[in-house]
C-alpha cells in the first residue's frame, strides 16, 4: 500500500520516538488520515501513535483542534497560521507529545495564483518548544502531491522527535 520511501520514512519517526518514548498524534487535511496510516501500516506502532485527526472541513478544524475562526477567515484554510494551530491544537488535545499537521490543495481543481495545486502548509509541535512551520509547493498530480506531503511530514516529526 505505502512505498519503500514512505515506509521507511514512518519506521524512521518510530524508531525515534520509541528512543525517547513520545507518542505521536496526526492533524490532516489534504492527507485524509495518510500520515496515521502511514505510520500504522509498520507493525508494532501502537506503542508511539495515540491518534489522529482528519479534519478536512473548516468546522472539523475549529470543532476537533479549535483552530481560531479568525485564522481560517483572514488566512484561509490552507495557510500557515492554521497549519500551526492545527498542530497545537492535535497536541493539546491528545495524549502525545509530538504533533504533525497538513492543510493545503491537492488537486487537480481548487487552486487559485495565490494558493496554487501542490501548495501544502505544514506544522508541528513537540510539547515545551515553539511549534514550527513549513510550506511546500509539490509537483506533480493528487496522489504524487499527497505522497510527497505525507513523506515530508513524517520528517518533520522526525526531526522533532530528534531535537
Amino acid at each position: 500500500m505505502f512505498d519503500h520511501e514512505m515506509r521507511e520514512a514512518a519506521e524512521h519517526v518510530l524508531f525515534a520516538c520509541r528512543k525517547r518514548g513520545f507518542k505521536v498524534v496526526t492533524a490532516e487535511s489534504c492527507t485524509g488520515g495518510l500520515i496515521a496510516a502511514a505510520l500504522t501500516a509498520i507493525a508494532g506502532s501502537s506503542d508511539v501513535v495515540d491518534r489522529g485527526f482528519v479534519t478536512y472541513s473548516n468546522e472539523a478544524k475549529r470543532e476537533m483542534l479549535d483552530v481560531p475562526w479568525d485564522a481560517i477567515v483572514s488566512h484561509g484554510a490552507v495557510s500557515e497560521p492554521v497549519a500551526r494551530a492545527m498542530a497545537t491544537g492535535a497536541l493539546a488535545r491528545s495524549g502525545a507529545q509530538l504533533s504533525v499537521s497538513v492543510t493545503g490543495v491537492a488537486g487537480p481543481g481548487g487552486g487559485s495564483a495565490e494558493k496554487p495545486v501542490g501548495l501544502v502548509h505544514f506544522g508541528a509541535a513537540r510539547a515545551g518548544f515553539e511549534p514550527m512551520t513549513e510550506r511546500h509547493v509539490f509537483p506533480g498530480d493528487r496522489d504524487e502531491i499527497r505522497r510527497l506531503t505525507v513523506i515530508t511530514a513524517l520528517a518533520m516529526l522526525a526531526k522533532l522527535a530528534e531535537r
